[in-house]
């Protein structure tokens, strides 16, 4: 079964966000006293159907655990051709969640433009 999927919609555009980098990490707790290591685990962009290429084949890799979503929303939006002053306001936007139950699927649609995105688990 596959534990989480993504999927990502260029809301300004009218969209989905095709080719936009996606990663996926999960924390490592450090050793008494040393910071936490965030593990790279899929890393893909979003393909014509708007979901992230390769998260699929990672499956069984994912635990019961915290991991975090980077989504390189400034990169995608220059590649479009839009201008975005610099710094851009949204750069690569990270978004956490915890998977507590792998007998249920995650999904994770997101929404967004230059300036905000939403996301949240859906029900696919």
């Amino acid at each position: 079964m596959q534990a989480v999927s993504i999927h990502v919609v260029d809301v300004a555009n009218g969209v989905v966000a095709t080719g936009m980098k996606v990663e996926v990490l999960r924390r490592e707790a450090g050793e008494r006293g040393k910071p936490d290591q965030w593990l790279p685990m899929v890393s893909g962009k979003v393909g014509r159907n708007g979901v992230v290429d390769g998260i699929e084949s990672q499956a069984q890799a994912f635990e019961v655990g915290v991991y975090e979503m980077r989504l390189h929303v400034g990169d995608y939006y220059r590649k479009r051709g839009q201008e975005l002053p610099d710094p851009a306001f949204m750069d690569v936007q990270v978004f956490r969640f915890g998977l507590a139950d792998l007998t249920h699927h995650y999904h994770l649609p997101v929404k967004l433009t230059p300036w905000g995105l939403s996301c949240f688990r859906g029900a696919a």
